[in-house]
């Protein structure tokens, strides 16, 4: 019928070596050894049928389908398949056409492996978690960071406002949210100009260096016009909504990062749509490791105990994806975030340890005494947990945290 050469792609004798390892879950009616070459196939120099002409140079570009484990396969790409450099054309060839097959019920994209060869392309990191840390002087606990609540919605002077009495009660980092960027209410370089007015008299006060992650996500070349304007207001750090704006933006703004001294803090919005399936889409590790490929300083990783899927094992994987040795690639900053508040420190801190940036909103914004007094008492449960008291106890002696703990107690949100 013209359609037999598919198992061709399937090699369980072949031996990896200079090659990209793409692990799938796969789901389909037809033998899984069919199945898996018609993912091969179609993700390298296959097409649905036998060709009338194939030169032997290009049978050494087919990929291979080297490992059959249950529904888990593995499949092996020749690194002369891919653009150096380039997310965009690797996420085209291995999560391409793959995931639209008919005779494929669901495809899971679980994990890759690259050899140094691809891996030295890739910037990595600019400053990672020792360069963070060294820019705000903080080396001993997690850093604190807070998104204005509600996310959308404050003018200029209200946002700054909020900024200032967080930082005040000793959160290090003030964030934008996923979903702000230049609205009429709230214009960007009118919000930039009135947080770093803002900073600048936190700063003063509290003698504690003070950062804003400015979200510049937009059409690329405004993010760079963004991202400059940021460096040119004394900003040390820009937020992208890596997915929404894609690889290819990101990417570019990465080396425009270079030229100004930027940080970036990934944000995963819209994430879900690709991870939370687990028969179908792209995991969640995939994703974070190409950001920090891409170069990314902070990622958003959950937290295990908020209001976000996502249970403290893949927590755990995700936040070592991020902090392992890998290659040249600095380690990045796992963000713990999603319905965070005082009571639930102690089981983040568990489950991170100190190298965590811990993002609470609602879990600051929402105290009974206001976001100055929400920002202490989440420091407070820090310098609590650090010491190992229970935060009852330490409650007893700080009141922000004690009110804290009496709206909240230790719930986790949904």
């Amino acid at each position: 019928m013209g359609f037999e050469w598919y198992t061709t792609f399937v090699d369980l004798n072949y031996k990896p070596e200079e090659d990209i390892l793409c692990h799938f879950r796969i789901k389909s009616d037809m033998p899984i050894e069919e199945a898996a070459g018609r993912v091969a196939s179609e993700s390298s120099v296959g097409t649905w049928t036998t060709l009338a002409e194939l030169p032997e140079r290009i049978k050494k570009l087919m990929a291979r389908v080297y490992q059959i484990e249950g529904d888990r396969i593995s499949v092996a790409y020749n690194i002369e398949l891919f653009e150096e450099g380039n997310i965009p054309q690797l996420l085209s060839s291995v999560a391409g056409n793959i995931f639209g097959m008919r005779a494929i019920q669901g495809l899971r994209f679980e994990d890759f492996e690259i050899p140094e060869s691809y891996a030295k392309h890739f910037k990595g990191p600019q400053f990672g978690i020792d360069g963070i840390r060294e820019r705000l002087k903080i080396f001993d606990r997690p850093l604190t960071c807070t998104v204005p609540k509600p996310k959308v919605g404050f003018d200029a002077e209200e946002y700054a406002r909020v900024g200032l009495n967080s930082w005040l009660g000793g959160v290090d980092i003030l964030k934008d949210d996923e979903n702000l960027t230049s609205q009429p209410f709230i214009r960007f370089e009118n919000r930039l100009e009135k947080v770093m007015k803002a900073r600048e008299k936190a700063e003063k006060e509290t003698g504690e260096r003070k950062t804003y992650l400015a979200n510049i996500t937009a059409e690329t070349k405004e993010m760079e016009k963004r991202a400059m304007l940021v460096a040119d207001f004394g900003n040390e750090y820009i937020m992208i909504d890596i997915l929404t704006a894609g690889f290819a933006g990101l990417q570019t703004l990465r080396n425009v990062c270079d030229d100004y001294g930027l940080a970036i803090h990934a944000h995963r919005a819209m994430h879900g749509a690709f991870t939370r399936n687990p028969e179908h889409g792209i995991s969640l590790k995939v994703i974070t490791k190409l950001a920090r490929m891409a170069g990314v300083d902070n990622m958003h990783v959950g937290t295990g105990v908020g209001k976000m899927a996502g249970g403290k094992e893949e927590v755990e994987e995700l936040a070592e994806v991020c902090r392992a040795e890998w290659f040249h690639f600095k380690q990045v900053f796992p963000v713990s975030s999603g319905g965070l508040h005082p009571g639930l420190i102690p089981d983040v801190i568990s489950l991170f340890g100190k190298d965590v940036i811990i993002q609470a909103g609602g879990g600051i914004h929402g105290h009974p005494d206001g976001s100055l007094a929400g920002a202490r008492a989440l420091r407070q449960a820090i310098e609590a947990s650090l010491q190992g008291v229970s935060l009852e106890e330490f409650a007893e002696g700080h009141a922000e945290l004690r009110k804290a703990l009496e709206k909240w107690g230790k719930i986790s949100p949904k």
